[in-house]
């Protein structure tokens, strides 16, 4: 990336992308706004079984990783590399949330799983893709976050805790990769209406949701259309940004 002017990123049809968690919730929104603009779509996730009603996704590269591991990060990327070509946009989504417990009581097990799966996750995939983008001379990393990271919430301290390491990672990385032509930005999203709302009791969805002064929880569409902007050619003179999606329950 040359710093006499905007780098030259060329438009979704002639790049591919990768999602984690991409067979469901926000992931499968991400999947879904990408392929409309023509990208090329690699969907990772534990489980690569689409749900019911997605016909859409037998036109997606689908790889069964475990974020968490390093090995199986690995493989994905090779795996996609060698079917798609090369790796232009990463967007880190996968993850879990966690009990809602306080932090006196929260299980040790528990608290291993949400920090491997909701932070050293994207370490991982960001580990491993990077060199790709390197070589070819750009990309974009979007990192979904949370808007739980920079505010914490009671009764999830594994998920604030990884969330916010996440806000961290993007910016500290963004620093390392600018001169790369590498932008890493993340999304901070409030509490979306997605399948984690399954592992939360209806207590806290409504503790949470008071905390928004729209009134209502986060949509899929809001957070694809954000996601796919920042990855999009109009964006070239922002990185290491966080882009707040809480219906102003955080405005900094």
């Amino acid at each position: 990336m040359t710093k006499s002017g905007p780098p030259s990123i060329p438009d979704m049809q002639k790049r591919t992308a990768v999602v984690t968690g991409g067979t469901r919730g926000i992931g499968l929104g991400i999947v879904r706004k990408f392929m409309g603009q023509g990208c090329r779509v690699a969907a990772w996730d534990i489980d690569p079984t689409p749900p019911e009603g997605s016909p859409d996704t037998d036109q997606v590269f689908q790889v069964q990783v475990d974020i968490a591991d390093h090995s199986s990060v690995k493989t994905a990327v090779s795996k996609t590399v060698e079917e798609l070509g090369g790796i232009d946009i990463l967007v880190n989504n996968a993850g879990v949330s966690g009990p809602t417990v306080p932090a006196w009581e929260y299980p040790l097990e528990e608290w291993d799983r949400v920090l491997s799966v909701d932070l050293k996750g994207v370490f991982l995939c960001c580990r491993e893709v990077i060199p790709h983008m390197r070589a070819a001379g750009g990309g974009q990393i979007i990192n979904v976050s949370s808007v739980v990271g920079k505010e914490g919430n009671a009764l999830a301290v594994a998920y604030s805790a990884a969330k916010a390491g996440v806000i961290g990672l993007t910016k500290g990385m963004a620093k390392e990769l600018i001169e790369d032509g590498i932008f890493v930005n993340c999304v901070t999203p409030a509490m979306t209406e997605t399948g984690l709302l399954d592992e939360m009791t209806d207590e806290y969805i409504s503790m949470v949701k008071a905390k928004i002064p729209m009134g209502r929880l986060c949509r899929i569409p809001e957070i694809a259309d954000m996601v796919a902007w920042i990855a999009g050619p109009e964006c070239t003179f922002t990185t290491g940004a966080v882009f707040d999606l809480s219906g102003g329950r955080a405005t900094y």
